[in-house]
């Protein structure tokens, strides 16, 4: 006789999975491949994806770290979501390569925001984490020792700037909401003057996420994000997920990356998923779930997302003729 399996209800996050910007630099390198052929080279990972990433390589596209790694070529050469600092588009433009920019256009929103503050005369303080690409993208628009880096409240008392009555903010796109508010209330007790966006920075994706995810976390015994270690995004719905009551919350690739030790006892279980996260994913661990659970699903949203950003001018149809001919040349 089969064992009847155990009841389990999961709730789906919603909105989770692509945004906008992602789907936007996806689109660009498939684009790429179907206006030019292979191979299509992408600096850094084109979004924080393993899936994605594996996916784009098995149709031509050729991933690579530095400039330097792509040899003489007359094949586009793709910048990540995440933004380049100014010297990779000069560096690409010394040696004649097709560039073509695949940035965020919310990432160049914070890029603009830190050139005008520059030419205003104000020290840059962004507000992110060491390391990370979009970070390193944004510190690189203004020359060295223009921009300061904030990572926790910790980093604002020990900040000492040039002059304190001349300073702004900017933030990574990808932050926790909570704790960028944290930073930015005690950037504005130390410093009454500083100035910031008009419009916040981090992007309306992480925040609808997020709000998705604290929404759902305190309902449930455990909680899934599905997205990759090194996703930002990804790594704060986990975070959030966990602040907001839910102790066994697991940041998860594939679903054989599952640990049923921890995820073998359950009544209900929350399920997102990172901006760079495919939804072929999402329904992957579900189907994994429901291998060993009678599944109930329900979707709990918190938003509505509408946002769409075109492609990169390089790659928009009515572009594509004339830029294949020039390329030819």
């Amino acid at each position: 006789m089969i064992a009847e399996k155990p009841a389990l209800t999961i709730l789906l996050c919603s909105p989770r999975g692509f945004c906008a910007g992602v789907v936007r630099a996806i689109d660009a390198v498939e684009q790429a491949l179907k206006i030019y052929g292979p191979p299509v080279y992408v600096r850094h990972e084109i979004v924080h994806n393993k899936y994605v990433v594996e996916n784009l390589k098995s149709k031509g596209a050729i991933f690579v770290e530095e400039l330097d790694e792509v040899p003489e070529t007359r094949a586009p050469v793709i910048f990540s979501a995440h933004g380049v600092a100014k010297s990779v588009p000069s560096a690409a433009a010394s040696r004649n390569l097709f560039a073509i920019d695949a940035t965020c256009p919310l990432v160049t929103k914070v890029h603009r925001e830190a050139e005008i503050h520059h030419k205003r005369g104000r020290e840059i303080v962004l507000v992110g984490h060491r390391g990370h690409p979009e970070v390193i993208g944004t510190m690189g628009q203004l020359p060295d020792g223009a921009v300061s880096l904030i990572e926790t409240v910790a980093d604002v008392a020990a900040f000492t700037p040039s002059n304190p009555d001349a300073l702004a903010y900017v933030t990574q796109t990808t932050l926790s909401v909570d704790d960028t508010r944290d930073i930015v209330e005690a950037l504005k007790v130390r410093f009454p003057s500083i100035v910031g966006p008009h419009k916040e920075d981090i992007c309306y994706a992480t925040t609808n996420r997020q709000e998705a995810v604290k929404a759902v976390a305190p309902r449930v015994e455990a909680f899934i994000v599905v997205g990759a270690p090194n996703s930002s995004n990804s790594q704060r719905l986990r975070e959030v997920a966990e602040r907001s009551g839910c102790l066994i919350s697991e940041l998860v690739q594939r679903a054989s990356d599952i640990d049923w030790n921890r995820f073998g006892a359950l009544k209900s279980l929350g399920v997102a998923a990172g901006a760079s996260a495919p939804e072929i994913l999402v329904e992957e661990i579900l189907d994994a779930f429901a291998e060993r659970y009678a599944i109930t699903v329900e979707t709990v949203s918190t938003a509505d997302e509408s946002v769409f950003f075109p492609l990169p001018k390089d790659l928009r149809e009515n572009d594509m003729r004339k830029i294949a001919e020039d390329v030819a040349r």
